[in-house]
């Protein structure tokens, strides 16, 4: 008996610079963090560097269709002027 349907192939994104092989087609922000490694904690958003002068915020729960090459990027939620890394002491 042979495989059914066309085999399954990985999705290559990028997390803060870092390449990822993703079996999953489509993916939601909690996911996509977790993916990253470290995981990408709750003090940060994550953002897909969209084409153009606008990137998009993924919401934890938003769901993503995924393509090879897309790029994503985590931020500090609450930057703190003035402090050393955005964090106050």
């Amino acid at each position: 008996k042979g495989p059914k349907g066309p085999p399954d192939k990985d999705v290559v994104i990028h997390i803060d610079h870092k390449q990822y092989k993703v079996s999953e087609e489509v993916m939601n922000g909690s996911q996509l963090r977790a993916t990253a490694s470290p995981p990408i904690s709750g003090e940060y958003d994550l953002w897909l560097d969209a084409p153009g002068p606008d990137d998009e915020k993924v919401g934890d729960q938003q769901s993503v269709t995924l393509r090879n090459g897309m790029h994503f990027y985590s931020v500090l939620r609450e930057i703190n002027p003035g402090a050393r890394n955005g964090i106050a002491r």
